[in-house]
């Protein structure tokens, strides 16, 4: 397959029974990480033969991803990923720090030593994949780390909806700040997170989750042909 961005580093499945929610989960983070570019149009074939698998569950996995808008169908083609706007991904940021801001700087003082250091494992591992450059294994865990840490609010619609935007966003610089070591300070944010959630601070759990939903747009999300 010609990307003009190299080959995709994904996994190879055989699970049948959850081969197509795994193909959309990798497929999804890679769109994510930026490893599948806008405008581009992939065939259901060739990204099978990068999987391993027949193209029937691929080409599943990326109706699944054109049903979020992720990607469109061309007909005898294959799926281009769509194209993102600034103003939408300055909608979806805002949407986010709407939400997750005050969630956050309301569970300090409330999430209990246990459920921090549940979620302190993830943390490393965040840094750990930014410190190698580990890009799809950045994304899925700083998804599990986000999402993880809004569900002790106890709103299962609240985490559905910040979901959702994870998913419609873009992090096309990722590359980029790996290679010049800020995706590594990025990373260590969730660190300095749980601790401002430790020590029962409002302002200072504020302060930090609002910079790092900034750093979201402001640098993550910026493709990798604009000046920075």
């Amino acid at each position: 397959m010609e990307t003009g961005h190299g080959a995709l580093a994904l996994p190879s499945f055989d699970d049948r029974p959850i081969l197509r929610d795994r193909v959309a989960r990798e497929l999804r983070a890679a769109l994510i990480a930026g490893e599948m570019r806008p405008g581009v149009v992939y065939s259901a074939p060739a990204l099978a033969a990068q999987f391993g698998v027949s193209p029937t569950p691929v080409r599943e996995a990326m109706l699944d991803l054109a049903n979020e808008g992720l990607v469109e169908a061309v007909r005898n083609k294959g799926f281009r990923v769509t194209e993102l706007s600034d103003r939408e991904l300055d909608e979806f940021t805002e949407v986010r720090a709407l939400i997750e801001v005050p969630v956050v700087a309301r569970l300090a003082g409330v999430v209990t030593p246990t459920q921090l250091a549940a979620l302190r494992p993830v943390a490393e591992e965040i840094v750990a994949a930014a410190e190698v450059g580990d890009l799809i294994g950045y994304v899925e865990a700083d998804r599990r780390f986000h999402l993880s840490l809004l569900a002790l609010a106890g709103n299962e619609h609240l985490v559905r909806v910040v979901g959702d935007l994870r998913k419609r966003s873009r992090l096309y610089g990722l590359s980029r700040l790996a290679q010049n070591g800020r995706l590594a300070a990025s990373a260590a944010e969730h660190l300095e997170l749980l601790d401002a959630l430790a020590t029962g601070d409002p302002a200072r759990a504020e302060d930090v989750m609002a910079r790092h939903i900034g750093h979201v747009r402001n640098l993550w999300a910026d493709p990798p042909d604009r000046p920075s």
